[in-house]
């Protein structure tokens, strides 16, 4: 059956709105990966095809970042590494070198992809294990993507911050529909690939949906939102409670991951911290998520504890 938990939380529609515009970055991640994955392998073969110095293996097999900065790279490493810069959008940005592990620049085509995201994906193996962010930045910064307008990107990338970022999941309705026309003008960018077009109206259907549900005994809770419902049930071409909750479960695990994995260096050190104690706040508060995600809460109690 499903949670009482979750129909109060679906009652509240700027919660619902976050869910809802969350759901719409892994839909929009889903559409990418496959396009982004074939075109980082096709970049990485006109790079080995330009350069016949960039087929050679690393001479140490040992050159690899120190923090986020590259130093004493052999010189195919080092080749390797101008080759990347010279095809950044933005090579005045910082690169996340860590992502990478030079020596397999020449067979990995994602080792190279990687040097264009943000911190945090070194143990990234393809685009289908990317977040929307990472898919965004890398379109944002690589010039393999040029056919892309960057300040689309930026836009989405700049909501999906604000999304993520939000100390209460919440979003209003106006910020919903700059958000719509966001999504809606990225994908525009990718009308040329089939698959897209179907991301399209997956997005609009999302945010279309009601994504209402009732279950027995809880309808007292709120009654004047439940009215018309039956329990036990979703409307007509709604979700189901089930996926629902899959779906929140998917979106909390994202940002709890990066919170709980932030760089201990950045300069957001503190904001990340209140917005990990805030989210832990809310896990606790709901049942149903403390219980999912209680190896999580340890750990942010944990943290707590040593301060």
């Amino acid at each position: 059956m499903v949670r009482e938990q979750l129909v109060v939380r679906l009652n509240d529609r700027e919660y619902k709105n976050w869910l809802k515009a969350g759901r719409c970055l892994l839909i929009l991640k889903d559409g990418l990966h496959p396009f982004i994955g074939q075109q980082m392998r096709a970049f990485h073969g006109d790079l080995l095809n330009q350069n016949p110095l960039l087929r050679k293996p690393c001479e140490t097999s040992s050159c690899k970042p120190k923090g986020n900065k590259l130093s004493r790279l052999c010189r195919l490493c080092t080749a390797w590494q101008t080759a990347i810069l010279r095809h950044h959008r933005q090579p005045d940005a910082t690169v996340n070198w860590d992502n990478c592990f030079p020596p397999s620049w020449r067979t990995d085509p994602w080792e190279v992809a990687k040097a264009y995201m943000p911190r945090g994906q070194g143990k990234v193996k393809g685009a289908d294990q990317c977040d929307a962010s990472a898919l965004l930045n890398l379109i944002n910064y690589c010039d393999r993507f040029q056919f892309v307008d960057p300040k689309f990107v930026r836009e989405v990338i700049r909501y999906r911050n604000e999304l993520m970022h939000s100390c209460e999941l919440r979003m209003k309705d106006e910020w919903m529909r700059h958000y719509q026309t966001s999504l809606k003008h990225l994908v525009q960018q990718f009308s040329h690939i089939p698959q897209m077009a179907k991301v399209g109206q997956e997005i609009d259907k999302m945010l279309a949906v009601d994504l209402l549900i009732c279950v027995s005994g809880v309808d007292q809770l709120d009654s004047g939102d439940l009215d018309g419902l039956e329990c036990d049930s979703v409307h007509q071409g709604e979700p189901s409670a089930n996926l629902i909750s899959q779906w929140e479960a998917e979106l909390l695990q994202e940002r709890l991951q990066e919170l709980l994995h932030a760089d201990d260096n950045d300069d957001t050190k503190t904001q990340d911290a209140e917005q990990l104690r805030g989210l832990g706040g809310f896990l606790q508060a709901n049942s149903d998520l403390g219980e999912r995600f209680s190896a999580e809460l340890q750990t942010i109690n944990s943290l707590e504890a040593r301060k």
